[in-house]
């Protein structure tokens, strides 16, 4: 009879020596000649795992791999995915795990951040990979008790905290709402992780919200003395050796409530929903996630490429414009200036938005005619629309239709290297081949590209590879900084946004770093700034306003500061911040080349400098000799520079001058109309 006995990871080992070891077992009956081998997803490069084997039984042999991590480092860190397979005469097989916990087996380097770490792919097939991962926690054992009390054991890694730092469980439901509960540590007999135990009770995390998706993870809260500051683990997985799905069932406020605790299907992440104990209600529900996860998989997505191919042979609709900004997320940026231009100007023209369907709602309260991205109506209508107006790149899957223009503004004057002229790209879920070539693959499609400056029509040229239609018109979005740089459209605003008149305010934008994420498209950011220093030192007559960029996740717990530090990294348009403030903060953000045209102090804060600039991307102006404003690395810095400008009456010297001449020269406030009159006259 044929052997059917198939190979896979009983466990994987971290040892402190610096070695990964692997445990196979086999088939007894299995004579070939066996390796163990790491090969690298992308350069196809093989690392060969020694392997020693022993019999468990008559049954079972095992084989026993030693991984030795600071051997194999070097060549280890030239890929970011390993891929384990066991190699025989009859070739290459991919090695699977029933164990989620070898996920616990990690290394971290001390100079890079970096965590060198086993995974499980969605196939529950066993990979190494680097991550950015700041710290690591699971969850070992779940009990959910008769009166309904939530018993979580788990561990983190010890390296991540003090003993005097606080280690709470945060929980984030549906719409956001955290809450936080202090874990007891119990054992910290292993030299790498420490084990908690913390109970919740279920009915308290019941908001009336239903139905309810709550998440977990572990967060650090660490002081200084001066500033606090939150680290969060990513989602808390369930690492137990059987399926997870545990009820609870109570009556509140006269509805029956079913509180479920599971784990994901896929990942393995420890989830709770709360919903309404009805049959039927409950069938609607499960219905309709089955309709988004079908709506949401890689088949839809191909059938969606074919419907859109399909729907561009229709006839186009020349005096239909679709706009779009920072991937349909807000009503901002140039592509509302253009918008708000041609609604006075060329009312021959249909003028609609693209949404996110995340935020589709508030482009419907501001009355604006919309359509929710990737919706069968979005489909019609990109097809057949005339133009695209957008500051982003769309999805590199979607075909621009034979009687389409498509108009792209940007959205910033680079400073940072773009793109083609990027030496390597250290972003999540991509390389540098394949980044530069689905940039330049979308920028193809571009038919006109704005251009704010002579300095950026250059760049864009070599960074996008473009050759088309440059606009050097000065970027639309700045007409605003002109028409309404006046003191009452100022003392609007602020008594808008609930900010006192009669104090100064500094505004805080920096940007985001490629190297430091979550997850594609969500930024870790340290807010290294001490809020605490500066609110004693310039508290009396200065608030502070965070602006935050829009991939950055961190959510800022500014209660200590209240009455000083305001966070209004949600609101729609830097624009209204930039007129309301007299100072800027900022780091390599293309924010100071737009402040710059209100002719008022920047301040850059560039702790960092020397790594963002050689080691992640690389400027294309030299910060230190061109830019308009001192540059600082410390607090104490950037207060004594605020002084400097308020002792001089916030006078700029003739350098900022010549900053002026270079990168604003073309923005007067009829920068949209050059637009319309180039595209759509």
């Amino acid at each position: 009879m044929k052997n059917r006995f198939k190979p896979f990871i009983a466990d994987v080992k971290w040892h402190k020596e610096g070695n990964f070891s692997l445990y196979v077992p086999i088939s007894a009956e299995d004579n070939k000649v066996n390796r163990l081998i790491l090969i690298n997803r992308q350069s196809y490069q093989e690392i060969n795992i020694p392997i020693s084997e022993k019999n468990v039984n008559e049954n079972v042999r095992l084989l026993y791999g030693i991984l030795d991590y600071n051997k194999w480092k070097n060549k280890l860190q030239e890929g970011e995915f390993w891929d384990l397979y066991l190699q025989n005469g009859e070739g290459n097989h991919r090695l699977s795990s029933p164990n989620f916990a070898i996920e616990y087996a990690r290394v971290k380097e001390a100079e890079s951040g970096k965590t060198f770490h086993p995974y499980l792919t969605k196939k529950n097939n066993v990979s190494f990979r680097f991550s950015e991962i700041d710290f690591f926690a699971g969850i070992n054992s779940v009990v959910v008790t008769d009166e309904g009390k939530l018993s979580l054991i788990g561990k983190v890694e010890k390296a991540a905290f003090k003993e005097k730092d606080e280690v709470n469980l945060l929980i984030t439901d549906s719409v956001d709402l955290e809450t936080r509960l202090p874990v007891n540590m119990i054992n910290q007999n292993d030299a790498s992780l420490a084990e908690f135990e913390v109970e919740v009770d279920l009915s308290e995390l019941h908001t009336g919200e239903l139905p309810n998706y709550l998440k977990f993870s572990i967060e650090i809260e660490t002081t200084d003395g001066n500033q606090t500051m939150w680290r969060e683990s990513p989602r808390l997985k369930f690492f137990g050796k059987t399926k997870l799905e545990k009820t609870y069932q109570k009556t509140i406020e006269r509805t029956e409530i079913k509180f479920k605790v599971a784990s994901t299907k896929v990942m393995n992440y420890l989830t709770l929903h709360i919903v309404e104990n009805n049959v039927i209600k409950e069938s609607l529900r499960l219905a309709e996630n089955k309709i988004i996860k079908i709506r949401r998989g890689k088949k839809a997505l191909d059938f969606y490429k074919v419907v859109f191919q399909l729907f561009s042979y229709l006839p186009s609709k020349k005096e239909l414009v679709v706009f779009e900004s920072f991937h349909g997320k807000q009503y901002s940026d140039s592509p509302r200036a253009i918008y708000e231009y041609m609604k006075e100007q060329t009312p021959s023209y249909e003028l609609i938005w693209s949404a996110d369907r995340r935020h589709y709602s508030e482009f419907v309260e501001k009355g604006l005619p919309v359509v929710r991205r990737f919706s069968l109506k979005w489909l019609l209508v990109m097809t057949r629309a005339g133009y695209w107006v957008t500051n982003t790149r769309l999805p590199n899957w979607l075909p621009k239709p034979k009687g389409t223009e498509y108009v792209q503004t940007w959205h910033g004057t680079p400073l940072k290297r773009l793109a083609a002229d990027m030496d390597e790209v250290h972003m999540p879920g991509t390389n540098t081949l394949k980044y530069k070539s689905n940039f330049v693959k979308e920028a193809n499609k571009w038919d006109y590209l704005v251009a704010p400056n002579e300095y950026s029509s250059e760049i864009f040229k070599s960074a996008f590879l473009f050759g088309k239609n440059m606009i050097e018109s000065g970027y639309p979005r700045n007409d605003y900084l002109y028409k309404e740089n006046k003191p009452e459209t100022i003392r609007e605003l602020k008594r808008q946004l609930n900010l006192p008149e009669d104090k100064k305010i500094v505004l805080y934008a920096p940007t985001w770093r490629d190297n430091q994420f979550y997850q594609r498209g969500k930024y870790k950011f340290d807010l290294s700034l001490d809020l605490q220093e500066m609110k004693n030192k310039l508290g009396d007559e200065y608030i502070v306003v965070l602006r935050m960029h829009y991939l950055i996740a961190e959510n800022f717990d500014l209660g200590p500061f209240e009455g000083f530090a305001y966070d209004f990294s949600k609101h729609e348009d830097i624009r209204d911040l930039y007129l309301i403030s007299d100072v800027l903060i900022t780091d390599y953000s293309s924010v100071f080349f737009d402040y710059a045209n209100l002719r008022r102090p920047i301040i850059f804060y560039v702790y960092d400098i020397d790594e963002y600039r050689d080691s992640l991307r690389g400027f294309y102006l030299n910060l230190e000799k061109e830019a308009p404003g001192p540059l600082t690395k410390t607090t104490s810095e950037v207060i004594e520079s605020i002084k400097k400008f308020e002792q001089n009456n916030y006078k700029l010297d003739d350098s900022f001058e010549a900053f002026y001449e270079r990168f604003c020269a073309w923005e007067e406030g009829e920068s949209s109309k050059r637009v319309v009159e180039t595209v759509f006259e």
